[in-house]
């Protein structure tokens, strides 16, 4: 309604000024040629005195292109001398300037009773002329121009009145659509989504964003309740195997060697549980971005190196050949601390599911000044359809079911990649597993 109201405003500003402006124009140069006639007489009664000014007076009354000018020229005593006027009119008291008056009686030639613009001078002699012109016409005209501005500006509030109408209809309409489907959504779940009109419009693009929102949401949903039954499912075994052991020496007979073994064995579990929710917690403290204020220019080669030197003795273990490979100096703006840990599960994921006696590189380089790192094996590999699953938490390939892990050491890479902005690629290294940490390149 206020854009409508000031829509409606700047509209009769618009037409007053147009009318006003019209107006003046008009006016003005009805102005100029009533100016230019007084000044010829003026000059004719100064030239010729008062029976030159009478003779110009009778010149101009028998001349047609005259036939709208009023001429009165009076004594003292303001008995008439000439002109078409025969009587000085009564409401016209002053002694010289601009006036307007309705004539008392029509001009010749005519039927009506003229309005008439004049302009009045008292000569020296006491001699009072008045030369004016008909603006029955211009009034006329300007009323005309009044009814249009007027008319003009109703129509525009008439017009708002109607849009806003049909706006209001409109986008209460959409509103109630938005309002339907949230109330179906929380009778009947997340299934469904906001219609579309087809319009292309806001309302449309509003739609579109809140069935984006809600697409999000129940894939998120999901991975929750996905993540909530590997959770159940990692726990149990331990948790089982814990309770029985425990319930064995609870009714058993102590023995010192096997009481050991069972108290090792428990303990082993529950590092293991204690493990998955610190995992847990350090993947959910990245995701809030609590650790950017620790980000610095790092290099990446040399955490990199260090990460190889760790996992040189594992990787040995298998007989795998792990080597690090690239540019000395890559510089990147991180923490540091968390992209060891990511370069960290990156490799150790290499060596536990690739080939045994296989080889692993770690590739650091500028890339048209982005830093890159790739971690490359020539193991089994993922399949293709399978690279969006397996950064979700606690999700495991079936062939690595019965592996050590817990399924969350990818979900860590993707919250640091996050965190950094950075983007993670996975190729198909026939055999084996390409993965790749596109940077952004270091801040000044």
């Amino acid at each position: 309604m206020i854009a409508i109201a000031v829509f409606g405003v700047i509209g009769s500003a618009i037409f007053s000024y147009v009318y006003l402006s019209t107006s003046s124009y008009v006016r003005s140069r009805s102005d100029r040629a009533i100016m230019t006639e007084y000044l010829s007489l003026q000059a004719a009664y100064e030239r010729a005195g008062r029976a030159g000014l009478i003779a110009l007076i009778q010149q101009r009354m028998t001349d047609k292109s005259f036939a709208d000018s009023a001429y009165i020229l009076v004594d003292p005593s303001l008995a008439a001398l000439g002109g078409n006027i025969k009587v000085w009119p009564a409401t016209v008291t002053a002694a010289r300037g601009w006036t307007e008056f309705r004539a008392a009686e029509p001009l010749p030639g005519t039927t009506n009773r003229p309005l008439l613009r004049a302009m009045l001078e008292t000569f020296p002699s006491g001699d009072r002329l008045l030369v004016g012109r008909d603006i029955s016409d211009l009034d006329s005209f300007t009323d005309q121009i009044e009814t249009a501005v007027i008319a003009g500006v109703a129509l525009i509030f008439v017009l708002a009145g109607v849009a806003s109408i049909l706006v209001t209809r409109r986008t209460v309409g959409r509103i109630e659509a938005i309002n339907a489907t949230s109330r179906a959504i929380m009778l009947s779940g997340l299934d469904k989504r906001i219609p579309l009109r087809g319009t292309n419009d806001e309302w449309d693009r509003v739609a579109e964003n809140l069935n984006l929102m809600l697409d999000r949401i129940e894939t998120l949903m999901g991975e929750v309740k996905q993540v909530s039954d590997n959770v159940a499912h990692d726990l149990r075994t331990p948790l089982t195997r814990m309770r029985g052991r425990l319930e064995k020496a609870y009714h058993g007979q102590r023995i010192g060697d096997d009481d050991q073994s069972l108290i090792g064995d428990t303990i082993a579990d529950l590092d293991a549980v204690l493990r998955i929710f610190s995992s847990l917690t350090r993947i959910a403290q990245i995701e809030t971005q609590a650790r950017k204020g620790a980000f610095r220019t790092v290099n990446l080669a040399e955490i990199a190196s260090e990460v190889v030197e760790l996992y040189d003795a594992a990787a040995e273990q298998d007989g795998t050949r792990l080597t690090v490979v690239g540019d000395r100096e890559v510089l990147v703006t991180g923490d540091r601390d968390l992209i060891f840990d990511a370069i960290a599960n990156l490799v150790d994921n290499s060596i536990k599911h690739g080939r045994a006696g296989g080889q692993i590189v770690v590739a650091i380089k500028n890339i048209d000044g982005t830093p890159v790192i790739s971690i490359t094996d020539d193991g089994p590999g993922i399949p293709a359809d399978q690279y969006e699953h397996v950064f979700k938490r606690f999700y495991r390939l079936e062939h690595n079911r019965y592996t050590p892990g817990n399924g969350l050491g990818l979900s860590l890479v993707a919250a640091v990649a996050r965190l950094h902005g950075a983007r993670i690629e996975m190729l198909d290294n026939s055999p084996g597993l390409k993965l790749t940490l596109w940077f952004s390149a270091p801040t000044s």
